[in-house]
């Protein structure tokens, strides 16, 4: 499988005018508020009025010499929710995660074993809100080679890299269908090798693709 030109090394300087420096709000207007509602406005209706939980995930790029990749995880079949399922490290903010931010590199580290000393955040992709009712804070970071990873496997499959130019390449994210709770739901995938990317882990890569490359 091919990727595109590397042209989408430039990330630091396209991350300081395009990103985020602080996370969005909930109650910030909802056109920016990403997530499967905005695929599905006929089988989601409206928003959910519930307040969702918070939670953060962490979009590592590792800075490879021969051009950045992506840092994805499989989760661990024996999970309650979304076992085998490709994501970013993340989970649910804690009470005492002073920001976002501290919520993604806990996450990473504990799922992982990723150490901070390793990672530089950049910003914020828009939020996502998924089926579950999460709402979904993005932190693109660059993570400097070399990094330790050693999976926890209670939570962790596998950890694997994909190319930053393949998913930013917009020949690769695809819209698929199936049924979900009775009616067709569209989504974004983004199939790489025997790894099937799709659902929020996609939809956020697809934010990422709007808010750096597509307009280049």
């Amino acid at each position: 499988m091919s990727a595109a030109p590397m042209r989408h090394h430039g990330l630091v300087e396209r991350a300081a005018g395009r990103l985020r420096l602080e996370p969005p709000g909930f109650l910030e207007p909802r056109c920016d508020l990403k997530g499967d509602h905005a695929l599905n406005p006929a089988t989601w209706g409206s928003l959910p009025a519930a307040q969702p939980r918070n939670a953060a995930v962490l979009v590592p790029v590792v800075e490879h010499a021969e051009g950045p990749a992506v840092l994805l995880t499989e989760r661990a079949s024996g999970l309650r929710n979304h076992s085998g399922q490709i994501a970013f490290p993340g989970g649910r903010m804690d009470p005492e995660d002073p920001s976002p931010i501290d919520t993604a590199l806990r996450e990473a580290e504990e799922e992982i074993g990723l150490p901070r000393d390793f990672v530089r955040p950049l910003g914020y992709l828009d939020a996502y809100l998924s089926s579950s009712n999460y709402f979904v804070l993005p932190v693109v970071a660059l993570v400097r080679p070399g990094a330790p990873i050693v999976p926890n496997p209670e939570e962790v499959a596998d950890v694997f890299e994909v190319p930053l130019a393949f998913l930013m390449d917009e020949a690769n994210q695809e819209l698929h269908a199936r049924e979900w709770r009775g009616a067709i739901r569209q989504y974004y995938a983004m199939p790489y090798g025997r790894r099937y990317i799709w659902g929020v882990t996609a939809g956020i890569l697809r934010n990422m693709y709007e808010r750096l490359y597509a307009n280049d």
